[in-house]
């Protein structure tokens, strides 16, 4: 029984590292899109569809900060009931 608890706490603690990853890759896909999208504005093929280019990355953004945000509250929720029971 020992040890397979102990692969649920590192299970834990690998899920809120991804969650905070995924966090990190969101403020990343904010930060960046103003640098990328004057290379692809000068794209004459993106031109006509810049408005909706740029609203599916800042989607992308969004999805992956609030999914990481989500598994960072899921998984700190888990270890405090983990730690309760003990």
């Amino acid at each position: 029984m020992g040890l397979n608890r102990m692969k649920a706490e590192e299970m834990n603690k690998f899920q809120l590292i991804w969650g905070v990853v995924l966090m990190v890759a969101g403020v990343g896909v904010f930060y960046r899109i103003p640098q990328v999208m004057p290379s692809i504005a000068e794209l004459e093929t993106f031109e006509p569809i810049i408005p909706f280019i740029k609203f599916c990355f800042y989607l992308i953004g969004i999805i992956l900060f609030g999914g990481g945000v989500k598994k960072v509250y899921k998984n700190i929720e888990k270890m405090k009931k983990s730690n309760s029971t003990e």
